[in-house]
């Protein structure tokens, strides 16, 4: 099967910058945000969005890695911070590719368990073949795909994200 590149690493990286824009004209008025990223790509990602944010805002930027069983999603959430320390604070959820959705909805359920004070979700690829009510308020490119392809992203020294 063939591989369609639909962002390559200029792309990535300005789909990075505006993301990381749009989080800080969001979260403006905010000491800090937390940018929780989940494992493996997500978390990469999100430290992407995490050095672009620290060079453009006078914000503190938490990064958060989020563990979850992609298999078995009814299993444990875990998380590099502890739950008090992004209690009452702002959280972005981050991941590469939005796909049925069932990734980000469980990582969401994980963080409604804590108040927060504002929360939103990230991606880069967001495709449109969701089987829950859940939405990236920020995203890099929405796609259209069918069921049978498969969007990957490779973050390298020169990340491309392709279709396949």
């Amino acid at each position: 099967m063939s591989q369609n590149i639909i962002l390559n690493h200029q792309e990535i990286e300005h789909k990075i910058r505006r993301i990381a824009y749009q989080i800080y004209e969001t979260f403006v008025d905010e000491q800090t945000v937390i940018v929780a990223g989940i494992a493996a790509n997500g978390i990469i990602f999100a430290e992407k969005i995490k050095s672009v944010l620290e060079n453009i805002a006078p914000i503190d930027v938490l990064l958060c890695e989020v563990h979850i069983d992609k298999q078995h999603p009814n299993n444990p959430v875990t998380t590099s911070l502890r739950s008090d320390q992004y209690q009452d604070k702002c959280l972005v959820l981050v991941d590469d590719v939005l796909n049925s959705g069932t990734t980000l909805i469980y990582g969401v359920r994980h963080f409604l368990d804590v108040p927060l004070k504002k929360f939103k979700t990230a991606v880069l690829v967001d495709r449109n073949h969701k089987k829950y009510p859940v939405k990236a308020d920020f995203k890099g490119i929405s796609l259209s795909t069918s069921l049978l392809e498969h969007v990957s992203v490779e973050f390298a020294t020169e990340s491309v994200a392709y279709l396949s």
